[in-house]
């Protein structure tokens, strides 16, 4: 059935990607959205294996369910051998966007107050409200609370740090069983740097298959080959592969950058990357995304305010903005400071960390693991520039 765009709804989406499908998904969980109406709006059906989740987690997830594969072992590595990962109380997860979507929209489809319409999605400000259109018709959100998760880059701004997080994926099948599927690598950076931070990870899938990953943190994409060719040596070279086919690709760039995101503007809501749930100086999307999404539906459902103001916020993207300014002007390199992190630290301390979930007792002690002189001068600077 086709959505009345004219039908007064309750809460309109933006985009029905990760972040608008975690919220919707609480929200029918909840059983308190019942009499409410919802509309979801994306370009196109959700019906690829558009990407692929991956993060650590101490617990069950809300989508546990569509987990695709888990690892209770990492290894690094940096120049020396493999450094074996204690990720206890974490596991690391995957989560493959297709199952994913068919998840979601099996539920939704058992909701006849959740509509979903597809087509070209335009926004504009009248008077500081939102008005939105689909594929030039004219959605009605006179009454609505609209979260907009599309994210669009802005104009870059003076003493604002822009790189990029880009990588090229391959899913590789080999004829017998090469792959141990009780371990993953979750960064080798025994890979050329000379393009600036730059590791692949490995995450048996089977015991003849593996995603293997090559990313890096850089502020410009390479030319297309590059990154096919760089995936060809890491197998040959690392893991002395010469006989395999490459079975799925994925391709993908996450911004990574202490510019300030919008929340909440001309009536909308921000969500997912669009509204900085993606973390600065790291990538790592998801779990943000996911704690996000408890924190809005818990605030629809109590009536408070759909804004975090939490002071750690401010601590944790000043650490952020540090790091990158270290990546971005090359005062350290990348591979020495991951290297550092986890050769001197538990994985668990700094996977917390990196959740923004530890105390100032916690991240003094991760960061005096650090060169002290570059990140002190590197953090100052961003001080000084912040308004």
């Amino acid at each position: 059935m086709t959505p009345d765009l004219n039908s007064s709804y309750d809460y309109v989406f933006l985009g029905a990607g990760c972040a608008s499908l975690s919220i919707v998904m609480r929200m029918l969980d909840s059983g308190k959205f019942a009499e409410k109406t919802i509309l979801l709006l994306d370009k196109s059906l959700k019906d690829t294996n558009d990407r692929t989740w991956c993060f650590w987690e101490a617990e069950g997830s809300f989508f546990e369910p569509v987990v695709f594969r888990k690892w209770k072992e990492l290894h690094f590595f940096g120049d020396q051998g493999p450094i074996q990962l204690n990720i206890e109380p974490y596991e690391y997860k995957m989560i493959r966007g297709i199952d994913f979507y068919r998840f979601c929209f099996e539920k939704i489809s058992h909701h006849p107050n959740v509509q979903v319409a597809y087509g070209e999605i335009a926004t504009s400000n009248n008077a500081g409200k939102v008005e939105v259109t689909l594929d030039g018709k004219p959605v009605n959100t006179l009454h609505a609370t609209v979260f907009n998760s599309i994210y669009i880059p802005s104009a870059k701004r003076t003493h604002t740090i822009y790189l990029l997080q880009h990588f090229k994926g391959w899913i590789i099948e080999t004829p017998g069983n090469t792959f141990n599927t009780s371990v993953g690598t979750l960064m080798d950076f025994r890979v050329n740097q000379a393009h600036g931070t730059t590791f692949v990870y490995v995450l048996p899938i089977a015991p003849n298959r593996a995603l293997v990953e090559y990313t890096l943190f850089t502020a410009d994409l390479l030319a297309a080959e590059a990154y096919d060719e760089a995936l060809a040596e890491y197998i040959r070279t690392f893991l002395n592969l010469t006989d395999y086919s490459v079975v799925e690709k994925e391709f993908g760039i996450i911004p990574m950058t202490n510019a300030v995101f919008p929340r909440h503007e001309g009536g909308m809501y921000y969500i997912g990357t669009a509204g900085g749930q993606t973390k600065a100086s790291s990538g790592y999307t998801f779990r943000f995304i996911q704690k996000h999404a408890d924190f809005v539906v818990e605030a629809l459902i109590n009536g408070t305010a759909l804004i975090s103001n939490a002071p750690s916020q401010k601590r944790f993207a000043f650490y952020d903005s540090t790091l990158l300014h270290i990546l971005a002007h090359n005062k350290v390199p990348g591979k020495e400071v991951f290297t550092r992190l986890f050769e001197r630290n538990k994985s668990s301390a700094i996977f917390r960390f990196l959740d923004n979930e530890t105390s100032l007792v916690q991240e003094i002690q991760l960061i005096k693991t650090l060169p002290t002189l570059p990140f002190a001068a590197a953090g100052l600077k961003e001080l000084l520039h912040k308004p």
